[in-house]
């Protein structure tokens, strides 16, 4: 008897505990990314710095335009002109600027929703399974069905097929190449009636509601800027005809943005091959390095129902507008970039970069599946020897192997993986000259241009160490919340964050 009332007093006590840690997980967490003005900048500033890259490095004049090399020149001038009037007309002409009304079409808005079909069709009657998610603070937890890797090969079998039968002009990649503004200016639309149909549908979700729809922590502050950024609902779904109940988080997780980058790609690579006659080992490097990125984290996907996009983050236009425009057109910079200006490294770059890539891949997947295993089956012989602290939450946290090393070791291998994205375009820079010789012609060469365009090429990898540095923070932020003094001691027996004797 004694036993049985001690073991219904644990229970009791654990029941609390969870209950408490859910009640703390909901709470208003604060402002993040600088708050309602930070977020009014970032959702200002996003869409005309993807369009920034886009025209600075062309298929007109170089990479950057030659112009912007000496901007005081540019805005100098002693003819009937303004100065201004003069500097935009000479940049907009260096630039191929299309003029406003040519930033979308229909061709173009058209191919972009094709795509989303193609990708829902593909997530409707392919094979799948389901999986449960974390357990929610309003009890019970989320199915989602998962077949993002079939839908991947699927579509890669079609191009590929395509590709055999008509090479580089295959419709795809003529398309992408065609169009590749007025896709830019689809997503960009797509993404932001995404986020509003979000934002105002996230004020239906009732207290104790059957559906198990919640509101984000840190998503319902008041503030309707910073929440229409953050996301206000948890995780949003939508009934489609014919299809049924859509996740929309999870599925702009993976398919449309995240398969478009390896498109993106891909069609680069067509591209490079159509205006040269050979692909560059430059191009190899960056298109196989960013598939194999890609491809891991589609096969991987049941992994993304214990990241803090899915567990923590809702669903705005942060993640609408990272999903579906920054990933494919931001991440594909590198393969454009060599689509106009062919780079040979030669066998000894190629095995440097391989180096450094294979070095990233491994401590990202072996560090990952460390974790992932010890949550499914500590007694795994591959992982019971691990150390580990006890919480009172029920979790256990690793301080031996992989997560002995740093408290986020899996960036750090995402953060040197990036590197090889961005080391095939050397000291990027380039500029097109037209060849009267051979009207309709050009001549590409770095000449005078090397390093100008290191800021474009190598954005990836910068931009990456802020958004892991930052991402480590809200980790750590929402661990702390969660463990409390177990987190302490973590933090004690584990010091280093990312990089083991360096942060």
């Amino acid at each position: 008897m004694a036993s049985k009332r001690s073991r219904t007093a644990s229970l009791r006590k654990t029941a609390e505990q969870a209950a408490t840690t859910a009640e703390e997980m909901v709470k208003p967490h604060g402002f993040e990314f600088g708050g309602p003005i930070g977020a009014t900048i970032l959702t200002v500033s996003l869409p005309p710095l993807v369009y920034l890259f886009a025209f600075v490095c062309n298929d007109v004049t170089g990479c950057p335009a030659p112009s912007l090399r000496s901007p005081i020149q540019l805005f100098s001038n002693t003819s009937t002109q303004t100065v201004w009037e003069h500097g935009t007309t000479v940049l907009k002409q260096e630039v191929g600027w299309p003029g406003w009304a040519g930033l979308i079409s229909i061709e173009g808005m058209v191919g972009t929703l094709a795509w989303y079909a193609l990708s829902l069709a593909l997530w409707a009657v392919l094979p799948a399974y389901e999986l449960e998610g974390v357990e929610l603070s309003v009890g019970g937890r989320q199915k989602y069905r998962m077949n993002s890797f079939f839908s991947a090969v699927t579509i890669m079998i079609a191009c590929a097929a395509g590709t055999w039968v008509l090479g580089p002009d295959f419709q795809a990649w003529t398309f992408i190449n065609r169009n590749y503004i007025q896709i830019l200016t689809s997503s960009i639309i797509i993404s932001f009636a995404l986020s509003v149909f979000v934002y105002v549908r996230s004020f239906d979700v009732k207290p104790h509601n059957k559906e198990k729809r919640e509101l984000a922590a840190g998503g319902h502050t008041g503030s309707i800027v910073y929440d229409f950024f953050i996301g206000r609902e948890l995780n949003p779904k939508v009934n489609i005809p014919y299809f049924g109940e859509v996740d929309i988080k999870s599925f702009m997780e993976l398919r449309p943005g995240m398969l478009g980058w390896v498109m993106f790609d891909l069609a680069f690579m067509a591209k490079q091959y159509k205006s040269y006659g050979y692909i560059t080992d430059s191009m190899l490097m960056v298109v196989i390095s960013q598939s194999v990125y890609v491809f891991d984290a589609i096969y991987m996907e049941p992994a993304i129902l214990t990241t803090i996009d899915i567990t923590t983050d809702g669903f705005g236009f942060m993640l609408s507008f990272g999903d579906l425009v920054w990933v494919p057109f931001i991440y594909s910079l590198q393969a454009r970039y060599l689509s106009i200006h062919p780079v040979d490294l030669g066998p000894l770059y190629v095995l440097l970069i391989l180096v450094v890539q294979g070095t990233g891949y491994y401590i990202f997947r072996t560090s990952n599946s460390e974790k992932n295993r010890f949550r499914t089956n500590p007694s795994d012989p591959a992982v019971a020897h691990l150390k580990y602290i006890e919480t009172d939450v029920g979790s256990r946290l690793l301080t031996s192997g992989w997560w002995g090393t740093a408290r986020h070791i899996n960036y750090m291998g995402d953060w040197v993986m990036s590197w090889s994205y961005c080391l095939p375009t050397l000291a990027a820079g380039y500029k097109l000259t037209p060849m009267l010789l051979y009207p309709g012609t050009r001549m590409v060469t770095s000449e005078g241009m090397k390093g100008w365009a290191i800021p474009i090429t190598y954005f990836y990898m910068i931009y990456f160490a802020v958004l892991l540095v930052h991402r480590e923070r809200r980790d750590e932020e929402k661990c702390r919340r969660k463990y409390g003094k177990d987190w302490d001691e973590y933090c004690r027996q584990v010091p280093w964050r990312i990089i083991p004797g360096v942060y």
